[in-house]
């Protein structure tokens, strides 16, 4: 049978979804997304490790035209996108010591992206950079980013190991009046919030987290100091160590194996498996690379835009996972309709053969049961790697299931599951990040607009946007979110196409001499309406998932639904930008 192939696969239907049903309704809770809390919120878990400790610089005071928060690769993309339309007079606000974002956090043993790194990595053919690999690892990525930003020469107007703490718009000067942890006052007539989707990381609201005495940490802020060695391995401090890890999603994943090549005992603590296919890594063959013609890049990221979400293609270009995806549910390889039912059972089937790969894989029969997801294919992120599964045949790692529960509590020696104290000399958080959250509680900035109301008042019940850049009563304020926003697979295809069209934007009432602009409520309504009528499908597939970020945590009323993506295709959404800027009327937006 083909990789791709699951037609003969035999699965019992009724059975399946009985289970799906009943693994579901273990894991539903009444607190949903309140469950988790910030990590800044925990004493001695927000320190930056990989910081200059020592740094300090005297406060600014200036006026720009344009401040972006974030100096993560949409942060640069935004950048690099103004330059290109005359903008030039830039200042980036960027809490971490460098450039990279995600990737400047996300340092931990084993960390790579899983989408390919040929269209992941931003401007390849401008910079003249070809990844070393398919799947880049993190230290790869991170130097790329630190690359494109000298490579266009944003070092010079970033302002790092600094926090916007609020940003108010100050009607009489036309203005957004920025504050920093830093004591700074910047003054910038556009405003742009590239705060990112993997960095304010979360941790799970365990009873007794603050009580734990051996060394704990986030896997967004790795202790190399104290594991030893670095991304590749060599953690030699963990030879002694009795360690814990909370969490089994794509973070994990990759650590794991990791770790448990030397960590004396690891126990993972699963609430609900991860459902992980095949990554097949490979090095970059220089031989495709010398065959690659001008425009290679564009062709192949909108190619697999396409494949991915039920666009025709002649040839799959990257031929990877994800278009595996799109050629069982799409029926992308021809066009051709596909049945719904048919579509349905090609899902079951694809969990069937994921789990029958956990089966030949892992030895304990009981374990190997545990790491079985029962819930429909996509409900969580699916997952990619070739080390993972085989991680829990080492006689040093035990997979502590929990059933859908939870960790009930941490104490002074270690994590309670089911009653059971397990002894630990060091505790991993993998629990993610809050990036659908509302906007002040995922960036920490406080934002008022008109007549000083927050954003988080006027998104009290759910944002409101035109594209998810823009809203009504925050003038010259454009986001960089998933909200109510357009996404792929790739999420920086969406990404710079999204600072594209604010780069047009800004350029566009500085071109017309206008001192700001906002979306018309008519142009907003209209967005939310057509958000809130996209969003049927997704409803009634999520409303039966097994509780993840994708559904809120199973509680998705109003407000989450307006929190979230963009419910037609991606291609559908970054052709809208491409036609609303070529119409060069800047329909549905309001200048003064």
């Amino acid at each position: 049978m083909a990789e791709g192939d699951t037609t003969a696969i035999d699965i019992d239907v009724a059975a399946i979804e009985a289970k799906y049903a009943e693994e579901r309704e273990k894991r539903l809770r009444a607190d949903a997304n309140d469950q988790y809390v910030e990590l800044r919120s925990v004493d001695g878990l927000n320190v930056d490790p990989y910081a200059d400790p020592d740094f300090a610089r005297a406060p600014i005071s200036e006026n720009v035209d344009v401040l972006i928060v974030g100096g993560g690769f949409a942060g640069i993309l935004a950048a690099c996108r103004l330059r290109e339309r005359g903008v030039t007079d830039i200042r980036i606000v960027e809490k971490g010591g460098d450039f990279g974002g995600a990737w400047y956090w996300n340092r931990y043993p084993g960390a790579a992206c899983d989408v390919e790194s040929y269209i992941y990595l931003p401007m390849l053919e401008e910079t003249g950079y070809i990844p070393t690999e398919r799947y880049a690892k993190a230290s790869e990525i991170f130097a790329y980013a630190r690359r494109l930003a000298e490579h266009h020469d944003l070092y010079a107007g970033a302002l790092f190991q600094t926090e916007v703490q609020s940003a108010r718009w100050d009607e009489s000067r036309d203005r957004w009046i920025i504050s920093t942890s830093r004591g700074d006052a910047i003054a910038a007539r556009f405003l742009i919030s590239c705060a990112g989707l993997l960095t304010n990381a979360k941790l799970p609201g365990i009873p007794g987290i603050e009580n734990f005495e051996g060394h704990s940490f986030h896997t967004s802020r790795w202790d190399y100091g104290y594991t030893g060695g670095d991304q590749t391995g060599n953690l030699t401090g963990l030879s002694d160590k009795r360690v814990g890890i909370i969490g089994t999603g794509s973070t994990a994943i990759q650590a794991i194996p990791v770790i448990a090549r030397y960590a004396k005992e690891l126990c993972v603590f699963q609430r609900t498996p991860s459902a992980v296919e095949v990554r097949d890594n490979r090095p970059t063959d220089w031989n495709w690379v010398r065959s690659l013609k001008p425009g290679w890049q564009k062709e192949r990221i909108e190619n697999f835009t396409d494949a991915t979400t039920g666009v025709p293609v002649a040839v799959d270009l990257v031929n990877d996972a994800w278009t595996d995806v799109a050629r069982i549910f799409l029926g992308s390889a021809d066009g051709k309709p596909v049945d719904p039912e048919d579509l349905h059972l090609s899902g079951l089937r694809k969990m069937e053969r994921i789990r029958q790969r956990v089966a030949s894989t892992v030895k304990n029969p009981t374990t190997a049961e545990a790491l079985k997801p029962y819930y429909y294919y996509m409900c969580k992120r699916p997952c990619f790697h070739d080390e993972y599964l085989d991680a829990y045949n080492r006689p040093n790692v035990t997979l502590v299931d929990t059933e859908g529960r939870g960790v009930e509590r941490i104490t002074a020696k270690g994590a309670v599951v089911a009653g059971r104290e397990y002894p630990l000399d060091c505790l991993i958080y993998a629990t993610g990040f809050d990036w659908l959250a509302q906007y002040d509680r995922h960036s920490g900035i406080q934002v008022n607009g008109i007549g000083g109301v927050s954003l988080g008042t006027h998104w009290a019940d759910g944002a409101r946007t035109l594209f998810g850049m823009q809203t009504r009563g925050f003038p010259n304020f454009f986001l960089m979110s998933l909200i109510q926003a357009g996404t792929s697979f790739n999420y920086f295809h969406g990404a710079d196409e999204q600072v594209k069209h604010i780069a047009y934007v800004v350029a566009s009432c500085l071109e017309r001499g206008a001192s700001w602009v906002q979306p018309t409520k008519q142009a907003e309504d209209g967005w939310v309406d057509e958000i809130m009528a996209s969003a049927g499908p997704r409803r009634a597939f999520l409303e039966a998932c097994t509780p993840g970020y994708y559904n809120f945590e199973g509680r998705r009323d109003r407000a989450n639904e307006l929190n979230d993506f963009y419910g037609g295709a991606p291609t559908e959404y970054l052709k809208q930008l491409v036609d609303w800027r070529a119409a060069g009327e800047l329909p549905g937006l309001e200048l003064g």
